[in-house]
Parts: C-alpha cells; sequence; structure tokens
C-alpha cells in the first residue's frame, strides 16, 4: 500500500564512528532547519557508536594509536549548553571528566587511551545526540545486520537479519572493516590445519575478536605480521595471561613471565616491528600547512602530465614523491637548525630551503647546509628507515636479534626527542599531517594505473604506515622487553610460511638456522578491503544486483587498468556508481569500503578545532541527504517491526513482540 508522506526516512548501516559521524552532522544540520519530520533509522549489530572494532568489553591492554587529545566526535568543541551535534568534548576532556572512570582522569592529551575506553566514549557520544536532537527527528536504533537492499515504489527497502524491514529514501553505508572469504593461500592453512590434531590456524581479524583462549602454555605460535595487530595479539598472550611489564635498574623496561605464556615466534616481510611514534608536542588543534606538496604544485604537475601523455594522471614516484620528500627534508632540517641555533636562525634556514627547492638550486641548498652547521646530517631515506634490513643476513637468530634490540633502542630515543623537538621524529610525523594532501593526489583516479597499484599501494603505503603510523613509545619498548626475556623471538625479514607435518613452518632465508615449527598460526594482519571478496551478504547482494560496483582506475586508449577492490562513488557526497556507471542519488558510500578509491579510510575520529576531513566527508553527504529531501513522497507507509526486537527510539528502548510496542 502507497500514500503521499512528509517525512523523510534516512538510513545508516554501520554505527561505528564513520556511522557516527554521519549521524552527528545530519542533526547539526537539522537542528537549523525545522521543517517536516525525518526519521533516521542506524543498524549496528554491535553497540551503537562503537560498532564492532570499538566495542567496550575489549580489555584494557588493547591501545588506541591516536593521542587523546587529538580525538573529538564531535563537530565542534564543547560550550556552555549539553555535549550534543556540533558541540562536545574531545575524548581527552571527556576522560578528564570522569567519563570512562575515575583510574582515567589523570591521562594527559598526548596519553593513548585504552580502545575499550574509546568505545564508551563512543557509546556516549550517540547517547548524547539522541538525548539532544531536535524535536522533529526521531532516531531508531537497531542492533542487527542489513543482509538485503532493494528497490522499490521508488524508495529503498532494508531487510535485517532479526527479520525487519525498513523503507528508506536515503541509505548511507558505513559498513567498516570487512571479514573477507579466504583466498587460495589461506584455504590451504586453514584446510592444514582441519587435517591435524591441536594445530590451529587463526585468521586474520581485529585482536579483540581474534579467539586466542586455546593457545597453550609454552606452545610455539607464530605471528603473521608485525604491525599494530600484532602488537595486540603479544599483548593479550603475555599481560592477558598474567605477565607484567616493570623497571629494570637502569630504568628500561623489563618483562616478568607468568609462566602462562605461550613461546612466540613472529615475523613479516620487513623483519621490523613497526617504529614508535615520536612524543605528542603537538597541540590538539595542530594543522600543518604544506609547502611543496600544494594544490597548486599539483595542479601544474597535472597540466604537465597531460602535456606529456594526454592524461592528468600523475605518476607517483615522479611527481608526487619528490614533493612529499621535500616536505619531509624542509621539517627534518629546520628542526635540527631550531635545535642547535635557535627559532630565527629557523626560519632563517627555513625561507632559504623553500627557495632552494622551488628554482632547484641544490648548490645553494648545499652551501646552507654548511653555514647553519647541519652539514653533517644524515639525510633521511624513507625506505631505508622502513627496509633497515634490505640485502643483509645473519649466521643465527641471535645475531639478529642483536640487530634489532640495538636499532629498536635507538628509534626509542628518537621517539623521546618528540615529535616537534626531535629532528628524526618531526620529519616522519610530518607524513600523517600531510595525507590530505596525498589524498588529493592519488584519490579517485589521481594516479596513472600502474603507478598507483605498484608504486603508491605496493611501495609508498607500507613504507608509509611503518615509519609514521607506528604505536606509542611504550610498545616498542615493551617489545624489547619481550624479546629480552626470551617469550618473543623474530623470525627475520622476507618471512616464509610452509606447511609442516606437525603444524607450519616458519622461516626467513636472510637469517641462517631459524627454521621453526608452530603447533597455532595467527595472521595478525587485517584483511584488505575488496568488494570482490566481502564476505557480507549485503556487500554481495548489492554487487550481484548491480547497486554498487567495483572502481577500476583505468587510463583511456593506453589499456592500463587497475582492478582497486574498492565500492565505486563520485567525489563528495560520494554516491554509490551501480554496474550501469550510473551514480545513485540515495545510496551513499563512506569509509574502509571505498579503500583504494580513496586513501587511508580507516581512520576512525574526527579532530578537535576547525572541521577536519573525517566530518567534512560526513557533512557532504548530510548536505546532500538533506537537499533532496521533497515535502512529498510516494512510498509504502510504516516499517516492519520483527518479534522480538529490541529497537531504541529516541531515549526509549522498546521491545517489539508480534507487531505490538512493548516499553522496557
Amino acid at each position: 500500500m502507497s500514500k503521499t508522506r512528509s517525512e523523510l526516512v534516512v538510513a545508516i548501516t554501520g554505527m561505528g564512528p564513520r556511522g557516527l559521524s554521519v549521524l552527528e552532522r545530519l542533526l547539526v544540520r537539522l537542528a537549523d532547519r525545522p521543517g517536516p519530520a525525518v526519521s533516521i533509522w542506524v543498524v549496528d549489530p554491535g553497540e551503537p557508536g562503537a560498532g564492532r572494532i570499538w566495542r567496550t568489553d575489549q580489555p584494557p591492554w588493547f591501545l588506541m594509536n591516536t593521542a587523546a587529545g587529538e580525538v573529538s566526535m564531535y563537530s565542534g568543541d564543547p560550550d556552555d549548553g549539553p555535549p550534543r551535534a556540533g558541540a562536545g568534548p574531545s575524548l581527552h576532556q571527556w576522560l578528564s571528566a570522569g567519563g570512562a572512570g575515575p583510574q582515567w582522569t589523570d591521562m594527559g592529551e598526548s596519553g593513548y587511551a585504552p580502545r575499550a575506553c574509546y568505545g564508551k566514549y563512543l557509546r556516549d557520544v550517540f547517547d548524547n545526540l539522541v538525548a539532544h536532537k531536535p524535536d522533529h527527528v526521531t532516531v531508531h536504533s537497531v542492533q542487527s545486520r542489513v543482509e538485503r537492499v532493494e528497490r522499490r515504489d521508488g524508495r529503498l527497502r532494508l531487510v535485517t537479519r532479526s527479520g525487519r524491514i525498513v523503507f528508506a529514501d536515503k541509505l548511507v553505508l558505513t559498513t567498516g572493516h570487512p571479514v573477507t572469504v579466504p583466498g587460495a593461500e589461506e584455504r590451504a592453512l586453514i584446510e592444514h590445519a582441519a587435517g591435524l590434531p591441536d594445530v590451529r590456524y587463526v585468521r586474520g581479524d581485529s585482536a579483540a575478536d581474534l579467539d586466542l583462549a586455546p593457545v597453550r602454555a609454552g606452545e610455539p605460535v607464530g605471528v603473521v605480521g608485525l604491525g599494530l595487530t600484532f602488537l595486540d595479539v603479544v599483548m593479550a598472550l603475555t599481560v592477558g595471561r598474567g605477565g607484567e611489564f616493570g623497571s629494570g635498574p637502569s630504568g628500561d623496561v623489563r618483562y616478568r613471565p607468568s609462566g602462562r605464556e605461550p613461546r612466540i615466534f613472529a615475523g613479516s616481510r620487513s623483519g621490523l616491528p613497526m617504529l614508535a611514534r615520536g612524543v605528542n608536542q603537538k597541540a590538539p588543534k595542530y594543522r600543518y600547512e604544506p609547502r611543496f606538496l600544494t594544490p597548486g604544485a599539483l595542479a601544474e604537475a597535472r597540466r604537465r602530465a597531460r602535456r606529456q601523455t594526454g592524461s592528468a594522471q600523475l605518476d607517483f614516484r615522479r611527481d608526487v614523491l619528490p614533493l612529499l620528500q621535500l616536505e619531509v627534508e624542509h621539517v627534518y632540517y629546520t628542526t635540527l637548525v631550531r635545535d642547535r641555533a635557535g627559532e630565527e636562525a629557523a626560519a632563517q634556514f627555513a625561507r632559504v630551503h623553500l627557495a632552494c627547492a622551488r628554482r632547484r638550486r641544490s648548490e645553494v641548498f648545499e652551501k646552507a647546509l654548511v653555514e647553519f652547521g647541519i652539514a653533517h646530517a644524515v639525510p633521511i631515506d624513507l625506505e631505508r628507515t622502513a627496509r633497515p634490513f634490505s640485502g643483509r643476513h645473519w649466521t643465527g637468530r641471535d645475531e639478529f636479534h642483536r640487530h634489532v634490540l640495538g636499532l629498536l633502542r635507538d628509534d626509542l630515543a628518537e621517539a623521546r626527542q618528540g615529535n616537534v623537538h626531535g629532528p628524526v621524529k618531526a620529519a616522519l610525523d610530518i607524513l600523517r599531517d600531510l595525507r590530505g594532501a596525498v589524498r588529493a593526489a592519488v584519490d579517485h583516479g589521481g594516479l596513472r594505473p600502474g603507478s598507483h597499484r605498484d608504486d603508491f599501494l605496493g611501495w609508498f603505503t607500507p613504507i608509509n604506515t611503518m615509519v609514521s603510523a607506528g604505536p606509542p613509545a611504550v610498545r616498542t619498548a615493551q617489545v624489547r622487553a619481550l624479546v629480552e626475556a626470551g617469550v618473543l623471538h623474530l623470525a627475520g625479514p622476507s618471512l616464509r610460511v610452509g606447511l609442516a607435518p606437525g603444524g607450519f613452518l616458519l622461516d626467513s632465508p636472510q637469517v641462517e638456522d631459524t627454521a621453526q615449527v608452530v603447533t597455532t598460526l595467527i595472521d595478525a594482519r587485517i584483511p584488505r578491503p575488496s568488494v570482490r571478496h566481502d564476505a557480507s551478504p549485503l556487500t554481495r547482494q548489492l554487487l550481484a544486483d548491480g547497486l554498487i560496483s567495483e572502481y577500476v582506475n583505468a587510463t583511456p586508449g593506453t589499456g592500463d587498468r587497475f582492478a582497486t577492490g574498492a565500492v565505486a562513488t563520485t567525489r563528495a557526497p560520494f554516491h554509490a556508481i551501480g554496474a550501469d556507471g550510473r551514480a545513485h542519488p540515495d545510496l551513499y558510500v563512506l569509509g574502509i569500503p571505498t579503500e583504494n578509491l580513496r586513501w587511508f579510510t580507516q581512520i576512525g575520529n574526527g579532530r578537535p578545532g576547525p572541521l577536519s576531513a573525517f566530518h567534512a566527508d560526513a557533512d557532504a553527504i548530510a548536505a546532500d541527504v538533506l537537499a533532496g529531501s521533497a515535502t512529498t513522497a510516494a512510498g509504502p507507509a510504516g516499517n516492519g517491526f520483527a518479534h522480538g526486537e529490541k529497537v531504541h527510539v529516541g531515549r526509549r528502548l522498546v521491545c517489539v513482540a508480534g507487531g505490538d510496542h512493548g516499553r522496557r
């Protein structure tokens, strides 16, 4: 049955940080826009606001990777009113006020909160958004998973796993990290483990979702990957088993085993645990203004590319990387001069470097290095910093361990100097501040397909992650302590994983006599998002029905193509592009499903201060959703309720039983 309606119905599937940001900006705009009723349905099987990744029942040893003062889900600072859409505390301000309990009130702006604390903050943000929403807006929160979306009478019909049916005028997909279908190599590992007693293979996922309980004390356990998830896995198998970190006689970090730990053997392509972030010395509202990787420089590069190739697409190594390297170089040398001679000299050197770089006068720059007393400084080599073991060999694990421990010791010393006053960490941290500028160069087919795939994603992105997106320094110190305690063994670079009669064989071709059979193998790498390999029934259905499509980066007339795995969308406001190549004005996709169409979409927070890119993305969608809301629309009236389903309507929790609304 159809009837004329005045209500606008918006659905958001996925209520982690990205979905929450869209809800927040919708409510900001609706507060200034009294008018017809708006109904917003938010659907997620996890906790509203926190979602799966940030759920609140995680143990406290899983830490965030962003300083608390740099995190805010509100798109405006707090004011004299209650926390609400557009005005609320940062994570640090909320913790200081006791939001997560008295044990976290003393955490400084540069501290790193447990993920569970952030999950509680996200839930509190959601509750505040709903509690202080405009009167003409209703928010329904459904704890289920959307499994099917189809067009029906000019609207989108959503079907959840619990049986609910929602008819929406607009749908925003913010589904976050996917669970993927295993590929051929992974299937071989799964089948091998299934055929052996007491042998397990644990697929990659968020650390909180990995089943590590069956791991036995003293069992040889292999970990593939040395990134952030590796650190979480190691903490779960050590601190989570009763081990403790303390201080040694010289103040260094030491580990006291509980006796319940397994023997951990870990490795990766680089063989190096992620380098520590410099101690944060930047204010929460700090923003970096690029000197070289500017919109003007990129526009000139595109004009040059078009003249040379007929396409405005860039070559990353030729057109973008030199500008990035100049930014890193500028911060590095300027910080060295500031440390040696003060602010005035640093400002003078910065002007000289800018002029030399723009005029390509390398000989003048070399003279400036001598004049300012920093000719001895070793230039930063990003690849060498991230891949220090390339081409090297060791006679055994002990020798390799000594090398790694020394490298991590030096890295910690640089990290303690900070990301403003320490030359190395200040320079590397600038790569984080330049993410927006990099996106302007690479997003939406900004690079030629081969360069996008090989130079940017295959070469630069892992290097960038290693040198600029690492853990707080305390984690690096703890890794050193675990190696010294004999609990953690680093297998070496170019890790190889094979099948063995008693489990899995780990070894490195660069370290002699390191072959190790493990009976549990843990993949500590977050699965790469891919619309083709996503196991979600919703994604598979949308793809099969042509409502969404995969973004293929292609240069016309050349045959150069790169199937990225990303969901194809327009630029902001990120309308989904269907299999017919047309954009759907009522369907939006934001965040991780679009990774490789856009870069570094796994960011899970905004920042205090001016509207960050995280909030700006959400605001673009909110503006478009409301701009197209007509006063009347035709379609089925009402939304179906599943028997026994819990639904939050505004601040009320409603239990739906047999179609009747029962309050609890």
